[in-house]
């Protein structure tokens, strides 16, 4: 198995908050269709199952993208983006609508081939090299499975001193932690500093300088 390139969880964070995490299959049209018209095929699985992925969760993953009409590749992860495994969080729309479907409940070392009708893919205008009205056929290697970035552990580990509010300063201090524990090399406050505004712009819709749990939009609606 080819090693994967880690990314620091910082980094994560502060992508998803700023929603600047996106593939190339991205746009996802809106559907009004259900798991029951997405086929899945299981094609391998580890003798170690036992961590399934869920809504929210932080997903590592390679796959290929077909035409079903004549089974010609629109993608493939392993030659873009310097063919490193794809990072995308489940169930938020960072992927198209079918594959957020087809891959809950898979775990680590799972392979799946996954078949989207173009309701739950790219529609009836296409993107790219995908037609109008296209049926798409995936196949799906997952690497990993962890905890995402807006998990109730997350904003536990920000939240320093258990007021359940999140301030610059917590999240400064979370963000140089986790970027240097991850083995990068220590950045100068500034960058820093640009990643807490643009987290706070997007995410402080009261504008009163706290991210609050409710701003944070923790997933499957964890209480604290």
């Amino acid at each position: 198995m080819m090693m994967m390139m880690l990314l620091p969880k910082s980094l994560v964070l502060y992508f998803f908050l700023c929603l600047q995490i996106y593939n190339v299959i991205v746009d996802v049209t809106v559907a009004v269709a259900s798991i029951d018209d997405v086929k899945i095929e299981v094609l391998f699985t580890p003798e170690d199952c036992s961590k399934k992925s869920k809504k929210g969760d932080l997903m590592n993953a390679h796959y290929d993208g077909y035409l079903a009409k004549d089974g010609s590749q629109f993608y493939c992860s392993r030659s873009d983006k310097a063919g490193h495994p794809q990072w995308f969080v489940l169930g938020v729309g960072q992927i198209i609508k079918g594959l957020d479907m087809a891959l809950n409940d898979m775990c680590a070392g799972e392979k799946r081939k996954v078949t989207v009708p173009p309701e739950l893919a790219f529609g009836e205008k296409g993107k790219g090299p995908v037609p109008p009205n296209a049926t798409l056929i995936f196949e799906v290697e997952l690497y990993s499975v962890s905890k995402g970035p807006r998990s109730l552990e997350s904003f536990r580990d920000i939240d320093l001193d258990d007021d359940k509010v999140l301030t610059r300063d917590e999240m400064t201090f979370y963000f140089k932690v986790e970027y240097e524990r991850d083995g990068s090399k220590p950045r100068e406050d500034s960058f820093y500093e640009r990643m807490v505004n643009d987290v706070f712009q997007k995410s402080d819709h009261d504008r009163d300088g706290l991210i609050t749990v409710k701003e944070y939009n923790i997933y499957e609606h964890d209480e604290l």
